[in-house]
């Protein structure tokens, strides 16, 4: 089976913690896109690669991209994991708060954005993600 390189935002902990370790033990590389790169510590392996990456900031998803390519020459997957909850009934959540929580999981997808544009993650590889 051929080696695949995986983008996982949100990797520090959770769904997208046990999906960069399933990678690894699977023999694939990961690129850990968190806030937090030292959340990462516990991970050793040359097939890492830890970015610090927030996920709201969309002009930094080319450059995550670009990191991956850098270190491994190739981009398979893209696990856009990233997120956060409110935890509260309707009457305490505000619109404001509302809006920007449906901005950062549906609007500033900012890695899936940048793997869907032609470029260099597209043209280097010939498996589809």
């Amino acid at each position: 089976m051929t080696t695949q390189t995986w983008i996982i935002t949100g990797a520090s902990r959770g769904l997208g913690r046990a999906l960069a370790e399933a990678a690894l033990a699977a023999g694939d590389r990961v690129v850990a896109a968190v806030r937090h790169p030292e959340s990462m510590a516990g991970l050793h392996t040359g097939d890492l690669l830890t970015v610090a990456f927030d996920a709201r900031d969309t002009a930094t998803a080319p450059a995550l991209i670009q990191a991956a390519l850098e270190r491994f020459g190739r981009l398979d997957v893209l696990v856009n994991n990233a997120g956060r909850a409110i935890v509260g009934s309707a009457q305490e959540v505000s619109e404001e708060q509302l809006r920007e929580l449906m901005d950062l999981h549906l609007s500033r997808s900012s890695p899936w954005k940048a793997g869907r544009s032609p470029g260099p993650a597209r043209s280097r590889r010939s498996a589809s993600a």
